[in-house]
């Protein structure tokens, strides 16, 4: 990645091209994995889309393939977040197929409903562990590589890791937001802000994206009154799409933000405003 010279020097266009960068998503096949994924191959960059389904990982890469105007087709890997061989041996995979890594997204998460009364302790461990830990093994796993690359690491926090959820938003289990999502995403904001400052000696920039309401198509057509009382709680007045993520993750990923560091974007409709 660059610094200030080419901040100066260069047009947005080059800016936001990641031309030879190499990045891993993990999480990367999934509802906001996609589009993240998405559009770091439309800018130029090598993209490993890895997750435990390494088919749906694959599948989605082709997709990606077909659809968009991308030089270098992203190829999909498989990845245990919670894993240290897991993650070890994806990262030899980025580099045997593209290179060393200069962009991480840590997008991976735990998708497990529970209300505060159906929550048990090996719920909240688990929910943790995907959502927080993983952040913290995966960085660590990948600092040598983006140490030498001078790299970015943009973490997928949430807007739940600055509010509480509306209690009144949600009715039993099904659609239940666990004590632990937000608890867990509000560290991978602090956590965020400590990588900014003790890796800023390396030339490494960290930001995270704070994603409000982007609910599965699924749900919509199964619970529209559930998505209703989501649209009427937004200042938009709307839900998210994911294809609204990509302008955020295209500027923190590039050196369009070669001067943000440590620093957090909701992408959430004004969500948090109120």
């Amino acid at each position: 990645m660059s610094g200030k010279s080419s901040a100066i020097e260069e047009s947005i266009f080059e800016l936001l091209s990641l031309e030879g960068e190499v990045a891993l998503v993990t999480g990367g096949a999934g509802h906001l994995g996609t589009a993240i994924s998405a559009v770091l191959a439309e800018l130029g960059a090598r993209v490993v889309i890895a997750s435990r389904d390494v088919q749906k990982c694959e599948r989605r890469a082709k997709e990606i393939s077909d659809s968009s105007a991308v030089e270098s087709d992203p190829i999909g890997a498989e990845i245990d977040v919670t894993e240290k061989e897991s993650i070890r041996e994806c990262i030899e995979e980025v580099h045997s197929s593209f290179g060393k890594v200069s962009i991480l997204v840590n997008n991976a998460w735990e998708g497990q409903k529970n209300t505060w009364e159906s929550i048990e302790m090996e719920d909240w461990k688990k929910d943790v562990d995907v959502s927080l830990n993983s952040v913290f093994r995966v960085t660590k796993m990948c600092f040598d590589d983006l140490r030498e690359r001078k790299g970015v690491i943009l973490n997928i926090a949430s807007m739940y890791g600055h509010v509480a959820p509306d209690y009144r938003l949600y009715e039993g289990k099904e659609n239940a937001n666990p004590p632990s999502y937000g608890a867990a995403k509000a560290g991978v904001i602090q956590f965020t802000r400590y990588l900014a400052s003790f890796l800023s000696k390396h030339d490494i920039r960290t930001n995270s994206i704070s994603p409000g309401p982007f609910p599965f198509p699924e749900l919509e057509e199964e619970d529209p009154e559930f998505i209703n009382r989501l649209e009427r709680k937004n200042p938009i007045g709307r839900t998210g799409d994911p294809p609204e993520m990509k302008g955020a993750v295209a500027f923190l990923c590039s050196d369009a933000s070669s001067y943000v560091t440590g620093q957090n974007i909701c992408v959430d409709g004004g969500w948090t405003v109120w």
